[in-house]
C-alpha cells in the first residue's frame, strides 16, 4: 500500500505558483521550489515528476479558474516568454485562454506590464 501524502497539493500548487509568477519560469530553480514549498527535492520530482510538469500543472490550474489579477497575468506572461515559443503544450495552453478575447488579453497583459514597469 502506498504511503499517503505528508503534505496538501494544493499549498504547493499555490506556492510554486507564486514564485514562478514572480521569478519566472527560467528564473525559478529545483532548490528555490524545496525552499518555497518545504519539500524535499526527492519529493518534489516523486509528486511532480519535473519543474516542467509542475509549471504546466500550476498553469492548467490557473487557465482553468482564471480571473484576472496580477498574479495570474504575471504567470500566463511568463508562460508566453520563457515557454510557449518552444513547448507546443504550453502555447496551446496560452492559445486556449488568450483566443477566448485576443484584443482583450492583449490590453491587459499591456496595461499589467506597464504597471510593472511603474512600480520599479
Amino acid at each position: 500500500m502506498a504511503r499517503p501524502r505528508g503534505f496538501d497539493e494544493e499549498t504547493v500548487l499555490t506556492q510554486a505558483r507564486t514564485l514562478f509568477a514572480t521569478q519566472g519560469y527560467n528564473g525559478t530553480s529545483i532548490d528555490d521550489l524545496v525552499k518555497a514549498t518545504g519539500l524535499l527535492r526527492g519529493s518534489l520530482y516523486k509528486a511532480f515528476g519535473s519543474k516542467r510538469h509542475l509549471f504546466d500543472l500550476v498553469l492548467t490550474q490557473t487557465i482553468a479558474n482564471f480571473e484576472v489579477s496580477g498574479e495570474n497575468l504575471d504567470l500566463l506572461t511568463v508562460a508566453l516568454k520563457d515557454l510557449a515559443q518552444t513547448d507546443v503544450q504550453i502555447r496551446e495552453r496560452c492559445l486556449q485562454l488568450v483566443s477566448t478575447d485576443p484584443d482583450g488579453f492583449a490590453q491587459v497583459l499591456g496595461r499589467n506590464l506597464l504597471e510593472k514597469l511603474k512600480g520599479s
